[in-house]
C-alpha cells in the first residue's frame, strides 16, 4: 500500500512540473499559434494511450519495478494535466496581465501577478484530482509488473483468494477516502 501511494505521489509531482510547461505552451492566450498546435497534438497523443498500456511500455523499457510505474503514470498524467492546465490558463481574463505589461512588467511578472493568482485554485484542484486518480491507477498497473498493489491483486485473483482481494480493495478505498477528505480541506484553503 505504501509503495502504491509513493508511486502515485511521485508520478503526480513529476506530471505537475512537466504539465505546467506544456500547459503554458498549449494555452491559446499565452503561446504562439504554432506552439499551441504542437503542444495540443502532443497532449492528444499522450492521452490516447491508456495508463495500463503506458505501464506495459514502461515495464518493457525499464523492467518490472516501481520506477516503471512512476514513469507510466507520469506520462499518462501529463496528458490530462497539460490539457487541464492549458484550459485553466485560457479561462483567465488576460486584461490584468496586459495591463501589467503596459506599465512595464516583464512576461514573468505579468504571469506571476496577472495570470497565476486567477488560475491557481483551478490548477491545484486538478492536481489533487490527479493524485486521487493516480492512487487508484497505481493499484492497477502492478498487474503488468509496474509495482504497487496490483501485483497482490493479480496474485489473489489468480489463486481465487477473494477475501484477500477484497481486503486490498478496502485498503485502496480507505486511502482514496482519506485523500478526498484531505483534498476538500486543501481546496477550501486555496479558495
Amino acid at each position: 500500500l505504501l509503495e502504491t501511494v509513493q508511486i502515485a505521489i511521485l508520478a503526480t509531482f513529476f506530471a505537475i512540473i512537466i504539465s505546467l510547461v506544456i500547459g503554458l505552451g498549449a494555452a491559446q492566450t499565452i503561446a504562439p499559434r504554432w506552439m499551441v498546435f504542437s503542444m495540443r497534438m502532443l497532449l492528444n497523443i499522450i492521452r490516447t494511450i491508456p495508463s495500463l498500456i503506458w505501464a506495459v511500455i514502461a515495464v518493457a523499457a525499464m523492467g518490472a519495478n516501481p520506477l516503471a510505474g512512476v514513469a507510466a503514470l507520469t506520462l499518462y498524467s501529463t496528458g490530462y494535466l497539460g490539457k487541464f492546465f492549458s484550459e485553466a490558463f485560457e479561462s483567465v481574463d488576460m486584461k490584468v496581465a496586459r495591463s501589467l505589461k503596459g506599465i512595464g512588467a516583464d512576461p514573468i511578472q505579468a504571469f506571476q501577478f496577472g495570470i497565476w493568482p486567477h488560475a491557481k485554485p483551478l490548477i491545484w484542484s486538478h492536481c489533487i484530482w490527479m493524485l486521487e486518480y493516480n492512487i487508484r491507477s497505481a493499484s492497477i498497473i502492478g498487474y503488468v509488473g509496474a509495482g504497487g498493489l496490483g501485483l497482490q491483486l493479480h496474485a489473489y485473483q489468480e489463486f481465487h483468494q477473494w477475501d484477500r482481494f477484497a481486503t486490498v480493495l478496502i485498503c485502496i478505498l480507505l486511502v482514496v477516502t482519506l485523500l478526498d477528505l484531505l483534498s476538500e480541506r486543501v481546496r477550501r484553503r486555496i479558495t
